[in-house]
């Protein structure tokens, strides 16, 4: 089993370890709160698989979008996070 950590990095440069389970992204009650208005209350998610020790992100219909590398990925679909990759909840 791989030991390797993930975390998402912000704009300011907080750090926010990935932890191995499902999170959700948004701006209330959610494991990862964004205090924007272009955010929705819930966002995106971000999951952990355990047979491939992979993160991946999926939209949750939001209005404004979830970004991988400046792609805007499609609504309910799942992207596999891969290093370096950078994520943006909103336009």
């Amino acid at each position: 089993m791989s030991v390797t950590s993930w975390f998402l990095v912000s704009s300011s440069g907080t750090r926010h370890r990935l932890p191995r389970e499902m999170i959700f992204v948004g701006r209330d009650d959610c494991e990862l709160m964004l205090q924007s208005r272009s955010v929705d209350k819930q966002h995106a998610v971000i999951n952990y698989d355990q047979n491939t020790d992979e993160h991946m992100v999926k939209d949750l219909g939001s209005l404004n979008g979830t970004f991988v590398n400046d792609l805007r990925i499609p609504d309910q679909t799942y992207i596999t996070l891969k290093l370096s990759d950078v994520i943006r909840f909103r336009l």
